[in-house]
């Protein structure tokens, strides 16, 4: 299975703190997720699943890797995004998350439109 490319993933806590700390604040029914402008030339995301939303390792590592597809097929502006997941987003992880994902990723790009240049 593919990785998701380093460049493409928030990897130091320092970077999860910024984006925490400054950036805007979204509910969705399953997730919160963190947004804020882009330090780099594309979309970066992390993960952050707690024990006490899920308890089961297999729900958090299936919510995991459901959000990073998704996130790999999406077409977003450069910004740095973090997801954190709801104690109800177990109840979604059948077909329910993936429309739900799709959803935010479309509203990100537009509120967050590409730059003009090249």
């Amino acid at each position: 299975m593919a990785r998701l490319p380093r460049d493409a993933r928030l990897l130091r806590p320092s970077d999860f703190k910024r984006v925490m700390s400054q950036g805007r604040r979204r509910k969705c029914g399953a997730f919160i997720a963190y947004e804020i402008e882009g330090a780099t030339a594309g979309p970066r995301m992390g993960l952050a699943v707690s024990r006490k939303s899920m308890p089961r390792a297999v729900d958090r590592n299936r919510f995991k890797r459901l959000v990073r597809e998704s996130f790999r097929h999406a077409e977003l502006p450069p910004c740095d995004v973090v997801i954190v997941s709801l104690p109800g987003a177990r109840a979604l992880l059948g077909e329910g998350l993936s429309p739900e994902l799709n959803a935010y990723w479309k509203r990100l790009a537009e509120r967050w439109p590409r730059s003009s240049s090249p």
